[in-house]
């Protein structure tokens, strides 16, 4: 299957060529269950794993017998910290562990290729001629996304270097989200609904993902 060319746009939002993407980067094919293991491990990373409970042995209170063992008709009863009563010890709670999960490069990289080649099937990403604010004003970005196709949802911007003027033009519009090229992941692109690369960072995932 011959991938397709991408439209490429300027500042203004109007479609200026085209562009032939590299095959072995983009022309991947899909396979989602690389994808899928590849999210849940960056997902597992993100846990901070501190929650903490105290066991009946950690919980403060007299461990004495609380009353004679026979005669007085109630159930028998030992300690105080027992995880029955109110303000004991609990049963099987959570304890601080490490919930990080550490795949090989090669799986991270053909599983961003595969989903950023999906996306490119399936014309969801669009490439900037280049992308410079002189200085910082959210309307130069809202009215290039009010006028590329398809940017009224979540937006990804994978940007080639942080850019001060971008970012700061950028941040307080919800539904964009601005990303470096060499820090871009598989989770970036699947809340994304469209893409939008600008050639210098285009040439960077290539380079990275090649």
């Amino acid at each position: 299957m011959t991938l397709p060319d991408v439209k490429v746009y300027n500042i203004q939002g109007e479609q200026v060529g085209q562009i032939h993407l590299n095959e072995a980067v983009f022309g991947t094919p899909s396979r989602p269950e690389v994808i899928s293991d590849v999210a849940r491990a960056l997902m597992a990373n993100r846990r901070q794993g501190t929650a903490s409970t105290k066991g009946r042995g950690e919980v403060s209170g007299s461990g004495a017998k609380l009353w004679r063992q026979k005669g007085t008709g109630r159930a028998r009863m030992g300690s105080r910290r027992s995880p029955i009563w109110r303000g004991g010890g609990v049963v099987f709670g959570p304890k601080p562990r490490d919930y990080s999960c550490r795949l090989p490069k090669k799986v991270r990289q053909l599983a961003l290729q595969s989903l950023l080649s999906d996306k490119v099937r399936a014309g969801e990403m669009l490439v900037l001629e280049e992308l410079n604010c002189a200085e910082p004003r959210t309307k130069t970005i809202v009215q290039l996304l009010n006028a590329l196709p398809g940017c009224d949802g979540k937006v990804l911007l994978i940007l080639p270097k942080p850019d001060t003027n971008v970012i700061l033009s950028g941040r307080n519009i919800r539904r964009l989200k601005m990303v470096p090229a060499d820090n871009v992941n598989v989770l970036d692109v699947l809340d994304a609904d469209r893409i939008l690369v600008p050639r210098e960072a285009l040439g960077i995932l290539e380079l990275r993902l090649s």
